[in-house]
């Protein structure tokens, strides 16, 4: 019986990391320890653990790649590294949504979910989760909006989840106890997750194309918007 080697990568927040996965299972997951500097550590990081399993690019069968929305940087090196290894190998690229990476770190009291991210001037990256016989379904899908709004939308009691937290604590009632913040160790989304949710997809043939493959940034980089302003 054939065996199905993949790479997962996970780069849309502000620590990345790569998943080195066989027939859907983990062997193993390494996390890039600076920040935001994906570009420099990912190859190093992908042939290590690669070479680790007796693997070399050319094995790999599929790649499951978290698209986002996150971090604009960190999504186009992501994007990058994973078109090129599809275009060199041939390999099956999975899309995989951030928003679901991230929704398999809810804790597993919770029942309604809100994904916060920080998009700056007072808004987030978002997506509202309602789970249905142990399955997250997504009620919302990844956008741009305000917390208060989309916590005001949410049945109670309602779960907060994701990196953005810190930076938006103003806009939420402290005393509203039906509002619940995850901890800290549920905010990053990992390769690990990537990898469970590209498996899936990928046996329900949900693949994408390495010339379709894309960020998904929601909204565009600032550095294009204040280009199109000046025009």
């Amino acid at each position: 019986m054939s065996r199905l080697p993949a790479l997962a990568i996970e780069t849309s927040g502000r620590v990345g990391s790569v998943a080195v996965v066989l027939d859907g299972v983990v062997l193993a997951e390494e996390e890039f320890p600076h920040g935001l500097q994906h570009a420099a550590r990912i190859i190093p990081v992908c042939d290590s653990l690669c070479a680790a399993h007796g693997l070399k690019p050319a094995d790999l069968r599929e790649l499951y790649i978290s698209i986002g929305p996150g971090s604009f940087t960190g999504l186009r090196v992501g994007i990058t590294m994973a078109k090129t290894l599809a275009f060199a190998t041939g390999l099956k690229l999975v899309a995989v949504p951030s928003v679901r990476v991230l929704a398999s770190n809810a804790p597993a009291e919770a029942r309604n979910l809100v994904i916060v991210l920080d998009a700056k001037r007072e808004q987030i990256f978002t997506a509202r989760f309602e789970r249905v016989d142990a399955q997250w379904i997504e009620r919302e899908p990844a956008h741009l909006d305000r917390l208060a709004e989309v916590v005001a939308r949410s049945p109670r009691p309602v779960h907060l989840l994701g990196e953005g937290l810190p930076y938006h604590q103003q806009f939420l009632n402290a005393a509203d106890m039906t509002v619940i913040q995850t901890p800290p160790e549920c905010w990053r989304a990992r390769a690990a997750a990537v990898a469970a949710s590209g498996w899936e997809m990928a046996r329900e043939g949900r693949f994408t194309e390495a010339n379709d493959l894309l960020p998904l940034y929601v909204r565009v980089p600032e550095a294009e918007e204040k280009w199109k302003a000046e025009l």
